[in-house]
């Protein structure tokens, strides 16, 4: 039967036994609300206690929520801190339950490593299972709602806020925006593992002018449609609740007031039924912006273009029921945004049990799941990038008899849960491995291990050096972890200098002296710069923020019980100064072919233009070659597809996985196009020895792009089809046409 007939048939069925559809009931509702209850709807108070943005206390809280004068409360954690709130709300007059949200962005209790960490491991599964995860922790603790995932594309290391997502690839990104809402959100809204996900940040945030939080973005309507509106649009694709915009302006409008991204494309052109909350204060910040002369007004410009929940900016609270009584918002403005604000409601089940999440037992029994620190360990070892191992120093043997575990990184916990982690107060932080114990709990009896701090992460107290160089000497191997502060990235982290802070270069360089086999582990939330150490040190590894089990599974790679398999998200510069810095660029009139061609050419005269580690990049302990390209056919229709196959060999001496990447080209277009574009990509287990078939489809909607008229199209001609290990690291090539 037709699914629509049938959708019909159980409406009647249900009209006809007084059932009455949500549409319906909230119809109900909405005539019973006068104009304040409805604009509390539109209201969102944080917890005081735990703010994560300029906190403005309100004494009246209580008293607004009792009133039904407020719809939703952020940052209130835990069953029985819900509960306590959510029965304030049900002494309102019409009993409407407030919606609780929270910043769940790589794990509640149990926390993963960072998104972009994350996006490293390139498996869609395991992190949709992380969100997964990290939605059934939050919701058995009444949490609702979280404001994750960030699909911003960002280009620009020195922002904070590249660690909270996906990286610089569109394509890439778009995959693993998905995969997190479909995690968050699970088999459908209501259930009780299930938060309701937030796509955000709508849209541009990860553009910023010189990578400075909280910026402008200026950029033309082709790079914006083709390039950052897509993981967005995969976010509605899979059904994402809700929406958040951005502190940017777009090109001079403000996202927040921005009826073209609000209004046209998302609500218009895509159709979607969610709602739109500010980012935190964003709405009065458009004051300061010099688009609203007061906060009346951007109440007025936001709610106009489509913004529909007030975070914090309390402009709808003090000015919106002003502006319907003058005339300036019409009444059925207010009432959509009510209308998708309760539609959610309804969709939770608030309505039937508001506390139904609110539940200590299933809470205890939730956070308490040993099943969760397993998966954890398993993507913080999948995310963890083998930049360099030119003597094959690792992996480790179990039976080295003397290590010495060096650096400002190996013993602290904090620092693993990296920026965004959830700071569960009443909890026991026994459950954080550190790396200190991560390595204690995987080497044999035989082994001794020696510590030694050496430096600070910061600063430039050297007299740690001496102590530390002493215990290098006497072990057979020096593992050393250094990096940023967890909290040298994220939100207001932007950073001029991305290079290592303090001293911890030279203490590596001190340490090589020692003539000792050294292994260097760098913990960051972003790319960072540490070009001495890439160029002297052969045993490099790119560790990020792993989270709570950061320590095992750092341990896991050291010693060879995982294979790296992790691939930069984001491509690592050599200096600031190339920045911003993506392997998808354009090319131009004067190219430069190589880092020697620089004579009227596109290129700096002191630096060259090649990245320090590509997008794509990563290493493994074994090796794979790529043989037999097949085409099924020279060419294709933009009705018909071709299929791409070649031989994946393990042609190394370990089990391991490979990131295999696809990369296309069109070479001429009505419009510039870049180098190379990211279409595909499998992670693929070999044993040693090993072969496999890899199967790619390219058909016409991966030959598309956007012309100068923003119409999605593809033009016939010729095209080049890449086959490889990274973006640089391009094994098979061949050519195909797609003709009309």
């Amino acid at each position: 039967m037709n699914k629509s007939i049938l959708s019909l048939g159980l409406l009647l069925v249900n009209i006809a036994i007084g059932q009455k559809t949500t549409e319906q009931k909230i119809d109900d509702l909405l005539l019973k609300m006068t104009l304040e209850e409805k604009i509390g709807q539109l209201n969102q108070y944080t917890n005081d206690a735990n703010p994560t943005g300029p906190l403005v206390i309100n004494p009246n809280k209580e008293k607004e929520i009792k009133e039904g004068k407020l719809g939703s409360m952020l940052n209130v954690m835990g069953a029985d801190r819900t509960r306590k709130y959510q029965e304030l709300a049900m002494q309102s007059r019409l009993k409407i339950p407030l919606l609780f949200g929270l910043d769940v962005i790589h794990g509640y209790k149990i926390t993963f490593p960072l998104p972009l960490a994350e996006a490293a491991s390139w498996d869609l599964p395991l992190i949709e299972q992380s969100a997964r995860i990290a939605a059934t922790e939050a919701a058995a603790s009444g949490v609702h709602w979280t404001f994750a995932p960030m699909v911003d594309i960002a280009r620009d290391p020195r922002w904070g806020r590249v660690m909270e997502g996906a990286g610089e690839d569109t394509f890439l990104g778009s995959k693993i925006a998905y995969a997190r809402v479909k995690g968050f959100q699970g088999n459908k809204l209501g259930d009780l593992n299930s938060v309701m996900a937030c796509a955000k940040h709508f849209v541009g945030y990860g553009a910023a002018v010189g990578g400075r939080d909280y910026n402008s973005v200026d950029m033309s309507n082709r790079m914006l449609w083709e390039t950052y509106l897509p993981p967005f649009k995969a976010s509605v694709d899979a059904g994402v609740a809700t929406f958040m915009n951005s502190f940017n302006d777009l090109n001079g409008i403000p996202a927040t007031a921005n009826a073209y991204i609000q209004r046209d494309i998302l609500k218009g052109k895509w159709k979607y039924d969610g709602f739109i909350v500010s980012d935190w204060g964003s709405i009065g910040e458009m004051v300061a912006h010099g688009y609203a002369k007061d906060n009346k007004e951007a109440a007025e410009k936001a709610i106009l273009a489509g913004n529909d929940m007030d975070m914090e900016s309390n402009a709808y609270r003090y000015h919106l029921a002003e502006l319907v009584k003058e005339g300036k918002v019409p009444m059925s403005i207010v009432d959509e945004a009510v209308r998708r604000i309760l539609r959610k409601k309804f969709e939770l089940g608030l309505f039937d049990n508001p506390y139904r999440f609110s539940d200590a037992k299933r809470q205890e029994k939730a956070l308490n799941n040993p099943e969760h620190a397993k998966v954890a360990r398993e993507i913080a070892a999948k995310s963890i990038v083998l930049l360099k191992n030119e003597q094959n120093v690792l992996p480790l043997s179990k039976d080295t008899k003397t290590i010495a575990f060096i650096g400002p990184m190996v013993k602290p916990k904090r620092n693993n849960h990296g920026f965004w982690s959830i700071d569960l107060k009443d909890v026991d932080s026994t459950y954080i491995v550190s790396q200190w114990e991560g390595l204690e709990r995987k080497v044999g009896k035989n082994t001794k291990l020696l510590y030694a701090k050496g430096c600070d992460i910061e600063g430039n107290n050297r007299s740690g050096f001496e102590e530390a160089i002493a215990i290098a000497k006497q072990s057979d191997v020096v593992i050393v972890s250094i990096g940023e502060r967890h909290d040298m990235s994220g939100e207001a982290k932007s950073r001029s200098n991305i290079h290592l802070p303090g001293i911890q270069e030279e203490f590596i360089q001190e340490l090589q002296k020692t003539g000792k086999p050294i292994v260097v582990l760098i913990n960051a939330g972003r790319p960072l710069i540490f070009n001495w150490i890439a160029d002297n040190m052969p045993t490099i590894v790119y560790t990020w923020w792993l989270g709570s089990e950061a320590g095992n599974a750092i341990a896991d790679v050291l010693f060879g019980d995982y294979n790296p398999s992790g691939k930069l998200p984001m491509t690592f510069p050599r200096d600031e100064g190339q920045i911003p810095l993506y392997y998808n660029h354009f090319s131009t009139g004067r190219p430069s072919k190589d880092d020697n061609d620089k004579i009227y050419k596109s290129a700096y005269i002191d630096l060259p233009n090649s990245a320090k580690f590509p997008f794509g990049f990563g290493l493994s302990y074994t090796t794979f070659t790529y043989n037999d390209l097949k085409l099924s056919a020279p060419s294709l229709t933009s009705k018909g597809s071709i299929t791409v196959s070649f031989t994946l060999t393990n042609s190394g001496k370990y089990a391991g996985e490979e990131v295999v990447q696809l990369y296309l080209k069109d070479p001429f277009a009505s419009v510039v196009r870049p180098i190379k574009e990211l279409k595909g990509f499998q992670k693929v287990k070999l044993n040693p020895g090993e072969q496999k078939t890899i199967t790619f489809t390219v058909d016409n909607e991966l030959l598309s792009f956007y012309n100068d008229q923003l119409e999605w199209v593809s033009e016939p001609g010729a095209f080049e089809l890449m086959l490889g290990s990274s973006s640089e690291d391009i094994r098979l090539h061949a050519t195909f046409e797609l003709v009309k």
